[in-house]
């Protein structure tokens, strides 16, 4: 008499739900870790300069005064904050729009066109990812400062349009969703290589796109380095900057506190506004652009 040892119907269901028990503890955990500090310095931005220390670190307390952090956030240094976001959205905006053009365009290149040293130069560019920023700060500030940019907008502006990450992205995320096939049949309607590109290529990539692009807009906005290498003038300085600025100001006036903590906040709900406003992309048809226009 044989006996099976296949396990019965019943023994793989409680491994499934064990194991969905235990990824799904491991992931609230993590939400955890990451949303803890969110929700702290939301709630922090509505207390007085008081009760941010005397009051319980996770609730409100009894009389809130979220404006009145927000006017006195917009109103301190005749409106330096406000100068500063400008300049961060300035640095975000610009940088990750230039990058995710230029790591778009190459990483479709990288895949659909085979030219001499294509996997060499690929490579290349990809080791940029290894690379840490503090390595390349000072070699950074060194060229710019020869051609006289330091201290200027450019400065923080040319090296934030590179993205190797998003040439990488680009690249597999082409492979995937843009069928040589369809590539093959725009050129024989007679469509040239840029009107395939920017008619049918990009619609197909665009959650890859969406990625690329919020990925180097949050990496630059929570730059801190680079401006701090780059900027002496602090009506140039970004978020992350000026609200360094101000913290260096705590032990004089513990009011800087507040501000602190009250920008740290508005910072936090621009990026989370955005996340939202794109979100939509990410689940996109990836081979939407094969039947449109």
């Amino acid at each position: 008499m044989v006996t099976s040892t296949r396990p019965s119907t019943a023994s793989r269901r409680e491994a499934s739900r064990g194991s969905v028990i235990a990824v799904n503890s491991v992931l609230a955990l993590c939400s955890l870790y990451f949303l803890l500090p969110i929700a702290w310095v939301l709630v922090a931005a509505t207390k007085s300069p008081g009760d941010l220390y005397s009051s319980f670190g996770l609730w409100f307390s009894d009389s809130p005064q979220a404006w009145q952090n927000l006017v006195a956030l917009f109103t301190q240094d005749d409106g330096a904050f406000a100068v500063w976001v400008l300049n961060s959205v300035l640095y975000s905006g610009v940088g990750a729009l230039v990058a995710t053009v230029l790591a778009t365009a190459a990483g479709y290149a990288f895949a659909k066109y085979a030219f001499p040293g294509r996997e060499t130069l690929f490579w290349v560019i990809l080791g940029g990812v290894l690379v840490p920023a503090t390595v390349i700060a000072l070699p950074l500030y060194f060229l710019l400062n020869a051609a006289e940019l330091t201290g200027t907008y450019w400065s923080v502006l040319l090296p934030s349009m590179v993205s190797p990450f998003g040439v990488y992205l680009a690249r597999i995320h082409a492979n995937a969703a843009v069928p040589d096939e369809v590539v093959e049949a725009a050129r024989i309607d007679g469509a040239g290589d840029l009107r395939i590109f920017g008619a049918i290529a990009t619609r197909m990539m665009t959650p890859a796109i969406v990625t690329i692009f919020l990925f180097q807009f949050v990496t630059i906005w929570n730059n801190y380095l680079l401006p701090l290498v780059m900027l002496n003038d602090p009506r140039s300085f970004p978020i992350t900057l000026g609200l360094t600025l101000w913290n260096s100001q705590t032990q004089r006036d513990p009011l800087f506190t507040q501000l602190v903590v009250t920008g740290s906040a508005v910072s936090v709900v621009l990026l989370v506004v955005l996340m939202v406003s794109l979100q939509r992309f990410w689940r996109a048809d990836l081979t939407a652009g094969a039947t449109k226009g």
